[in-house]
């Protein structure tokens, strides 16, 4: 077997990452109000040290409290975080990793109802609305002072690394970029804030490994682009700097700063590479989810160290599995509890994983276990019973694990999706569950199977609205077009009757297709239960293709051979559109009859959504 890179040791300023996995700085909404650590806020870093990374990061933690952007972050803007921060370092060095906090301020992007101040700024560029204060120069000075008393708490508390994080159009990007810092004083030399920032840290706090996170470019027009960030980054001291942490975009286009699974693996990788010039290690960021992916970043003298972010996210023994030769929970690279819950301030979640942080409970003793149905729900309730040492078997009717989630898989905008139903192939293999496919549960097929827990896990199948002519051949349910779509040629019609998150996706793949797309939604956004970065490369494709129309706020009435009657605001109107409809106007519950007997009935309830499923799945108890 092949040495893994990956798992050897890397020195960074004094001290030694123990292999080459970071687990980067996420916000997580996990903080409390006033800026400080909670139970489980250790609880979840904790395990990703105990899971194998070298070197754990809480998350950008604000220096001064106007430069606050959550209501739940992290902060190292005062002295009562200090023990909180000292918990954090004690509890990942006892998993044998090192403490990392990475040192931001918002600026302009802060929102003043989070903060209580008005957002602050080189200049006052407006950003979604709100005009930022332009700081004076003896402000901008403080600011520096701010960033060195926050890097010495955090030396006071043990932590091993600091990171400045000067990316993703935060305060310190805002002065480097020109779309951002239009001043007239010395800070109108766009490196001057950064460099006087990293001297005040190393003054003030001389001991820990000092990183510095640069985004390789901005990713909007009028900002710095690769060539531009290169040149800023000769221009700065980078005497003062350990190692360079390559990610990429800013608020602006955050599509750069965490890439849909759609996005090419490591595609950041490049652009880190050209950061070698400046003699100093690199890490990088960005679409790395697997072990070979990151072996493969290493091996091509791209980076030294990856950070793996989110899929540290989905399994917390990411590190350790891979570098046993293992396969991790994958990361599907979907964004939907990681970083788009981030706005509504409540605690993130993983959709592959509904409980990253907690341990299984063990069986009272053991049963037998039939779980009916194969979709994720099952798939996730067999795993959790299998692993608190219950006898498991499951009943799918389909020849295919997988249910309505293994339909959405197969989708163009969703490549990384069907890993987790491999890896739950995998899982169940290595459990001792039983699978049987194509088998249909009967009351009779279950009392001789005698089972002392029978787990309902059957899902829901397509609604379709009652409107006139919704019963012609040409309305096809989404499940059925997905399962087998008819044969539509290169510039015909296809009607999406529906613009939630699944008719987004099939409309995406019939536009990809060639085909001449109409997608209609009754309400006033494309997929609104789908967070930005989740859905921001579908909808730019589908609002940019000529061939694509969307129609919100329009409701379907009638179907005909040849058109469809509709109505918007209160009028209707007859579109002249053949071709097929595909229905996606989400599902209601199906329903089995597994009859009565001596095992215990357990039914989970219908799922909206994969996440839900798999959190239903994860939640039952016997």
């Amino acid at each position: 077997m092949l040495a893994l890179l990956l798992g050897e040791p890397f020195p960074i300023g004094r001290t030694v990452l123990r292999n080459r996995v970071v687990s980067p700085p996420m916000e997580r909404n996990y903080g409390t109000a006033d800026g400080r650590v909670t139970d489980q806020y250790l609880a979840y870093l904790r395990a990703r040290a105990a899971g194998g990374a070298a070197l754990v990061f809480t998350e950008a933690t604000y220096v001064r409290a106007d430069g606050r952007g959550r209501v739940r972050q992290l902060g190292a803007h005062a002295d009562h975080v200090v023990p909180g921060l000292r918990a954090v370092a004690d509890a990942v060095h006892a998993e044998g990793a090192l403490a990392g906090v990475e040192l931001n301020h918002g600026g302009r992007v802060t929102d003043p109802a989070v903060s209580g101040f008005q957002p602050v700024a080189p200049s006052p560029v407006p950003f979604r609305g709100r005009t930022p204060r332009e700081l004076g120069t003896d402000e901008v000075a403080r600011i520096v002072v701010a960033f060195g008393a926050a890097a010495r708490r955090c030396a006071e508390a043990g932590v091993d690394v600091l990171e400045v994080h000067a990316a993703h159009g935060y305060l310190i990007h805002q002065f480097l970029s020109p779309r951002t810092n239009l001043r007239d004083d010395r800070y109108a030399d766009p490196p001057v804030f950064l460099n006087e920032v990293l001297a005040e840290i190393r003054r003030e706090a001389p001991g820990p490994a000092l990183f510095l996170r640069l985004s390789a470019f901005e990713g909007v027009p009028g900002g710095l682009d690769a060539d531009a960030t290169l040149a800023l980054v000769r221009r700065l001291d980078l005497d003062l700097v350990d190692v360079l942490d390559i990610s990429a975009g800013s608020y602006e286009a955050g599509e750069w700063m965490v890439q849909p699974g759609e996005v090419a693996r490591a595609v950041l990788a490049p652009y880190a590479a050209r950061f070698r010039e400046f003699d100093r290690p690199i890490c990088v960021a960005g679409r790395i989810p697997t072990g070979e992916v990151a072996e493969q970043v290493l091996r091509s003298g791209a980076a030294d160290l990856v950070a793996v972010g989110r899929a540290q996210h989905a399994d917390p023994a990411w590190t350790a599995t891979v570098l046993a030769g293992r396969a991790p929970r994958p990361c599907i690279g979907c964004n939907q509890g990681c970083i788009d819950e981030l706005h509504t301030q409540q605690p993130i979640w993983c959709l592959v994983n509904p409980a990253t942080s907690h341990e299984n409970e063990p069986a009272s003793h053991r049963r037998r276990v039939l779980i009916v149905g194969a979709g994720v729900a099952g798939l996730e309730a067999a795993r959790r019973a299998a692993e608190r040492r219950h006898q498991v078997t499951v009943w799918e009717a389909e020849p295919l694990l997988g249910g309505r989630y293994r339909l959405a898989a197969d989708l163009p905008s969703r490549p990384e999706f069907g890993r987790l139903l491999d890896w739950y192939e995998a899982e169940l293999s290595r459990l001792g569950v039983e699978v049987r496919l194509a088998t249909t549960a009967t009351p009779g097929l279950i009392a001789s199977h005698a089972p002392e827990v029978v787990v309902v896990a059957v899902g829901g199948h397509d609604h379709r609205p009652l409107v006139p002519g919704s019963d012609r051949p040409r309305v096809i349910g989404l499940d059925d077009w997905l399962r087998s779509p008819p044969a539509v040629g290169s510039g015909e019609a296809v009607t999406v009757w529906g613009a939630d998150r699944a008719g987004l996706a099939v409309a995406d793949a019939a536009a990809r297709s060639g085909c001449r797309v109409v997608l209609l939604g009754a309400g006033g956004e494309i997929a609104p239960e789908a967070g930005f970065r989740e859905k921001v490369l579908l909808v730019r494709r589908l609002t940019d293709d000529p061939g694509v129309s969307v129609r919100l706020g329009t409701t379907v009435e009638a179907i005909e051979d040849d058109r469809l009657l509709v109505g918007h605001d209160g009028r209707r109107e007859w579109l002249p559109v053949r071709g097929p409809v595909v229905v996606s106007q989400g599902t209601v519950p199906r329903s089995v009859e597994v009859g009565r007997g001596a095992w215990q009935t357990i039914v989970l309830d219908h799922a909206a959504s994969a996440a839900e499923a798999i959190r239903h799945g994860a939640a039952a108890r016997f």
